[in-house]
């Protein structure tokens, strides 16, 4: 951990974390506002990350990036792309999202079951904590406090620890080939063809299944991706409906996740789970899979404490992330252990409590 110089802008915001300091005021950090939906209703003043942004240093031969978080996410992806590179975590934007809202959300697309989830691509990153002091972490500075590796920390923190001012993030090439097939499967049927699936060496880069149809993504070598083609055989979409498909989903924007206002439930399970028993679920439209089974999306009222006690008996957990009764906790309840190590790193972060107070757990 190290301590650098401080740019006009941040000075400005370091004024901004004084003053709530000494008011006793909540600052609501915010880039792009996309994720504002997810997580507790965010509290307080809005302080708009967006002033400070653009690519730092960006090195292709080296697969690595570092941009000001409040670069635009597409300015990024685009800048890469003309580098035939990529962000292979995926991450879906859900409108005008930065950089730092990304890594603040910690969230990842259909890739992530094969390439890894956004946390594993963040290298380094800078943080103005709830003392105004700009800190370091990860790349060149290799020591963390207490041990944890901070940098990745960040990631889902949801703006909690303080404000990110700087990422560094591993990327890597885009794939040579991609061929997308179909498969029309039932549910528990589905389960298993997608463990044995992962269990082999197939360039398999994504999966997504619902109401009966397995889109199955495949990406690397041309001859790789081909001769997986073959052997799994299935119905082949076209390149273009194959990009488009993909990006929808990253998205939210195929038809599971257009058809109304229900909420929507995130679940994470072990790949060898079964299909869960909740009567509400047995009509398969309300379930979308993802990640060979690991990630559900449940669309439906669900009965909140139901559902976690079901998911935790299976080895998971279950995230509100859209809509619904928040009072029930968006986020599974920590156990005692977790519980006070969160209130323990949010205290050495933000001693006085002002960065989105709540957005995370009522104490944090």
């Amino acid at each position: 951990m190290s301590s650098v110089t401080i740019p006009p802008v941040l000075a400005q915001w370091q004024e901004r974390i004084a003053d709530a300091c000494s008011t006793g005021t909540a600052i609501q950090l915010r880039g792009g506002g996309s994720k504002a939906f997810y997580g507790q209703r965010p509290e307080g003043e809005v302080l708009d990350t967006r002033s400070y942004n653009g690519i730092v240093n960006y090195e292709p031969t080296e697969l690595v990036v570092t941009v000001r978080a409040g670069t635009p996410l597409a300015e990024l992806e685009a800048t890469l792309a003309q580098q035939q590179q990529m962000l292979a975590f995926e991450p879906p934007h859900f409108g005008p999202a930065t950089v730092g809202g990304c890594v603040a959300a910690g969230l990842s697309g259909p890739r992530r079951a094969r390439a890894g989830s956004l946390r594993d691509f963040v290298l380094g990153a800078q943080l103005l904590d709830g003392n105004g002091k700009l800190l370091s972490f990860g790349g060149q500075v290799m020591k963390n406090v207490a041990g944890y590796d901070v940098s990745r920390l960040l990631a889902g923190s949801l703006g909690t620890l303080g404000i990110i001012t700087e990422v560094s993030l591993k990327v890597l090439p885009v794939p040579q080939s991609e061929q997308t097939r179909v498969f029309s499967l039932q549910q528990e049927k589905v389960l298993e063809v997608m463990r044995q699936w992962a269990g082999k060496p197939l360039p398999i880069s994504g999966t997504a299944w619902h109401d009966g149809r397995l889109h199955v993504r495949l990406s690397g070598a041309g001859s790789a991706v081909e001769a997986a083609a073959v052997k799994l055989g299935g119905e082949s979409l076209s390149p273009e409906t194959a990009q488009q498909y993909w990006q929808q989903l990253r998205e939210q924007e195929t038809a599971f996740f257009r058809a109304g206002s229900a909420p929507l439930w995130r679940v994470a399970l072990p790949a060898t789970a079964p299909p869960l028993a909740l009567d509400t679920l047995l009509d398969d439209s309300n379930t979308l899979l993802e990640w060979n089974g690991t990630q559900r999306w449940l669309r439906g009222t669900l009965p909140g404490p139901r559902l976690r006690q079901l998911v935790s008996r299976l080895g998971g957990h279950a995230t509100l992330f859209r809509s619904g009764d928040k009072e029930q906790g968006v986020f599974t309840p920590l156990a005692d252990p977790m519980a006070t190590l969160h209130t323990n790193l949010k205290k050495e972060f933000d001693p006085a409590g002002i960065f989105n107070p709540g957005r995370l757990y009522p104490s944090l």
